[in-house]
């Protein structure tokens, strides 16, 4: 662990190597639809990853100046190519790098912070106050997929893990002075308390209408003589409600699951009507079944 967190020699060709092999290999997972929904797929939507990426560099680095050029030119040859390699399995083709933007004003910021970062080297007392923000940033992310793994469990375990692994790890692998390590692992389990306080407390369950009455997808016409369910009931609940605004029977949903079931619609004489029904975390497809 020592080695890693300051004694490796990257100089710019291993620095180039490493920013295109995770540039390509977030461009990868990020387009295959099996991972969608899952923490293999949050190192091309978060920072979890990228934050480890950027210490290390920082760590690893010569001098202040070494580490902003050298994190600053990791973000800007891997961000790149994280859409660059989407373009070709994507609808969206290179319409895609409309989300590069965010992530160059992340590149951007990357100079300052890196340039600061690299002083925690120096194992002083400051070093803390310097790496507390990034601890904050990434109990953040910690909340938000605990959050998330609460509601569609076991889905974003990994992730959670992973960034509650390493706002431990941090103070302990960077100092190497026995007071501030303490303190950092101190500072790190308040984070950790009170963010795990904060993602319980979040509602992560995805809410939508999938059916209106006499609608192209519904097919058929129905009101609230009618009854509707999931075939899985794990996925969440159904229910019909009437919509005064447009004047027309809606099929309501509140989901905590993802995956695959059937949604069947019932009339009072007992007629169902079936629909095929995926659910992601933020959208669905519903189609009616022969």
């Amino acid at each position: 662990m020592k080695k890693l967190f300051g004694g490796l020699n990257i100089t710019w060709p291993k620095l180039i190597l490493f920013a295109v092999i995770c540039g390509v290999y977030t461009g990868a997972v990020a387009a295959i639809p099996a991972l969608r929904d899952t923490s293999f797929q949050d190192i091309s939507i978060s920072f979890e990853w990228w934050i480890l990426f950027a210490i290390l560099i920082m760590v690893n680095s010569k001098s202040a100046l070494d580490s902003a050029l050298k994190v600053f030119v990791f973000f800007l040859v891997s961000q790149p190519l994280v859409y660059l390699v989407q373009v070709p399995f994507n609808e969206q083709g290179f319409g895609l790098f409309r989300y590069y933007p965010r992530w160059f004003r992340w590149t951007l910021l990357t100079f300052p912070m890196a340039f600061v970062g690299w002083y925690m080297k120096k194992d002083k007392w400051w070093g803390l106050l310097i790496l507390a923000p990034m601890l904050a940033f990434l109990g953040y992310h910690y909340a938000g997929f605990l959050g998330e793994m609460a509601t569609y469990f076991p889905r974003w375990l990994l992730s959670t893990l992973f960034c509650a692994a390493t706002l431990l790890l941090y103070p302990l692998a960077i100092f190497q002075d026995k007071r501030i390590r303490i303190a950092g692992f101190a500072v790190s389990l308040v984070i950790l308390a009170v963010m795990s306080y904060v993602g319980l407390q979040q509602d992560h369950s995805y809410n939508t209408i999938l059916l209106a009455s006499g609608g192209e997808t519904c097919g058929i016409e129905y009101d609230e003589s009618y009854t509707v369910e999931l075939a899985d009931e794990s996925f969440g609940t159904v229910r019909i409600g009437y919509e005064e605004n447009i004047e027309c029977c809606l099929v309501y949903a509140s989901f905590i699951k993802v995956g695959h079931t059937e949604l069947i619609l019932r009339s009072p004489e007992g007629e169902e009507y079936v629909y095929s029904l995926d659910v992601m975390t933020d959208s669905y497809h519903v189609e009616r079944k022969p």
